[in-house]
């Protein structure tokens, strides 16, 4: 029975043989052992081979390529199994090359129902393989120029936005937008056209004037803005027809103005034009209907004072004239002094550029961040007072607090500081309530604290502001102190009726009694960092510690540990049972939006 249906079975592969003889496709049929018992004519060319060379041959036998073959094994194989034809492409190394072909495998079915073999026809799509690839080339050629065009063509537009940038740069840079004046960057080109002139010719001398509106603030203030804007044009038409007109006359910014006097035989031509200018500003000036006074503080620098280098140096000497002048009574002029010790002048111009950064408000206030070591969160801030200033950048306190103890300037910055923390806390308890902010810690300066309105011009503060007494924490060395006594502890008393916070700033680094320490009314020792940074290597600063939070525990306060910059002092500090902690571990100190960005972070430090 068996040889009965091989022999119909040849009998129909001979005549499909003659049935396909003709067609391009590529025809196989297998076995279930995946032995070849057909092959269409083209499939046979194709490969270059014979019918003896191909039947009866598995495609290992042939030596077909393994890493396509085995995939057809099993395509072949799954259709045996399910029945289920696949269809796919591949290519074939053929005597003709490596050819492209899309192929299905589809079972053949015996009467009884069993597959008996599968057929595999394949049909070479070379040539649309070889167009698909060139179009695909073409496409990605197209779309590098498209890429390309669109890079250039921004690129061009980004020029063309930069040069006009550039040229309506150029037409404001030089010149004050209100006044028409030249500004400052045009006011030093001409000083050092005058300086380099008078390095060449000994002879010519020059003078700078600076000029500052002595009630520019008072009228600004009382008229508003528009009035003062229409004072500071007629400010600078008066100044303009008080001097030749080969001198120059420009505006600095705010009420302050120079002027360059580039043809004077000796200093009494400069007093002259600093007279005249007094006397044209002691007339009433009318601002619409509204008549209004005013005057200037001027100074003056003589290119022959010193033996200058720079054009800055000549502003400068005329700036710190200016304020000798304006120290002396305002309405007046002073002639800079070459006379001056350099260490006189840098202290006295520092002091004129820290009165002018209150006026200017160029202080800021940075905050860094105090971490509980209970929750891992943030709860508070540490505001530090920062500097901006107009050469010099960003100075720190050890800067300029010093000079501003010295000549009492530190009661008005400290006031200005502790005002702009409490308001800046305020506005983040209220934007944040879900966060665990509580406390605003401020330093209190010596002279602040002996202030005999203090507590008035903190309950002004707190209401000014909105902030809760309880949301803030001023801190006080221990030296302050013990140097006022009794009269330190009615102060903190009060302040702690008031509800505010009292911590010990640098604690272990004065030298408080720790008798008297019990009777102090405060709620917080804070660690200073000269005691954290080396106990990782110094077991003495490491006792220390631990005696400071073991004092603060039985006392019934917190101990708060400062400078904490590295992983393995926290986890000291957290084994010490320290409750909290701040340092660059955490954050530097950030500016106001820079701490409202943290804050909205929320880290953890758990």
């Amino acid at each position: 029975m068996e040889s009965e249906q091989s022999s119909i079975f040849s009998m129909q592969i001979e005549l499909l043989d003659k049935v396909l003889a003709a067609s391009s496709d590529h025809i196989y049929i297998s076995d279930r052992h995946l032995r070849y018992i057909y092959a269409s004519p083209a499939g046979l060319a194709a490969l270059g081979l014979q019918p003896a060379e191909l039947l009866g041959k598995t495609w290992q036998e042939l030596g077909f390529p393994p890493d396509i073959m085995e995939l057809y094994d099993e395509d072949c194989q799954s259709v045996f199994q399910t029945g289920i034809s696949i269809t796919g492409e591949t290519s074939f190394p053929t005597v003709h090359g490596i050819r492209y072909y899309e192929y299905v495998i589809a079972p053949i079915w015996g009467d009884d129902g069993e597959i008996i073999a599968v057929i595999n026809t394949s049909r070479d799509i070379s040539d649309r393989k070889q167009v698909e690839d060139a179009l695909r080339l073409l496409n990605q050629e197209l779309e590098a120029r498209l890429i390309k065009t669109t890079q250039e063509l921004a690129a061009l537009n980004q020029s063309l936005r930069l040069e006009i940038a550039q040229r309506q740069q150029r037409q404001n840079a030089f010149y004050d937008g209100l006044t028409g004046l030249p500004n400052r960057a045009l006011f030093m080109e001409y000083l050092t056209q005058a300086l380099q002139q008078a390095k060449r010719h000994k002879d010519n001398l020059f003078a700078v004037l600076f000029l500052d509106l002595d009630r520019f603030k008072i009228i600004n203030d009382s008229l508003g803005h528009i009035k003062g804007d229409q004072f500071l044009i007629t400010i600078a038409q008066i100044l303009q027809a008080c001097i030749p007109s080969t001198d120059i006359v420009a505006r600095l910014g705010g009420d302050e103005f120079t002027i360059l006097l580039t043809e004077i035989k000796d200093v009494s031509d400069a007093i002259k034009v600093a007279e005249r200018i007094q006397q044209e500003l002691k007339l009433p000036l009318k601002l619409d209907k509204q008549e209004v006074f005013t005057s200037a503080s001027i100074g003056i620098a003589l290119s022959s004072t010193l033996d200058y280098d720079q054009p800055e140096q000549l502003l400068r000497d005329a700036d710190t004239a200016m304020y000798r002048a304006k120290a002396l009574g305002k309405s007046r002029y002073a002639l800079f002094n070459a006379d001056m010790y350099a260490s006189a002048l840098f202290r006295l111009q520092l002091e004129v550029d820290l009165r002018r950064a209150i006026e200017r408000q160029e202080f800021q206030v940075y905050y860094q961040p105090i971490v509980s070591l209970i929750t891992g969160s943030i709860i508070g801030f540490e505001a530090l007072l920062r500097w901006q200033h107009p050469q010099r950048g960003l100075l720190s306190p050890v800067d300029f607090i010093p000079l501003a103890e010295e000549t009492g300037l530190i009661v008005e910055i400290g006031y200005w500081t502790l005002f702009e923390a409490c308001r800046q806390m305020q506005a983040w308890l209220m934007k944040y309530p879900h966060y665990s902010l509580e406390k605003m810690s401020v330093n209190l300066s010596a002279k602040q604290f002996c202030q005999p309105n203090l507590i008035e011009q903190i309950r002004h503060i707190l209401h000014s502001t909105g902030l809760k007494p309880y949301n803030l924490a001023l801190e006080i060395t221990e030296t302050v102190i013990v140097e006022n006594g009794d009269e330190a502890i009615a102060i903190l008393l009060k302040l702690r009726e008031l509800g505010v916070e009292i911590s010990i700033d640098d604690f272990g680094t004065g030298y408080s009694s720790l008798g008297r320490l019990y009777s102090f009314p405060i709620s917080v020792l804070k660690i200073d960092r000269s005691f954290v940074n080396p106990m990782t290597t110094d077991n003495r600063n490491l006792d220390i510690i631990e005696i400071i939070v073991t004092l603060a525990d039985k006392l019934g306060i917190r101990a708060i540990a400062e400078g904490v910059e590295r992983p393995e002092q926290l986890a000291i500090l957290r084994k010490l049972n320290c409750q909290s902690v701040q340092g660059y571990f955490f954050s530097e100190p950030l500016d106001s939006s820079h701490t409202a960005a943290l804050i909205t972070a929320n880290p953890q430090w758990s």
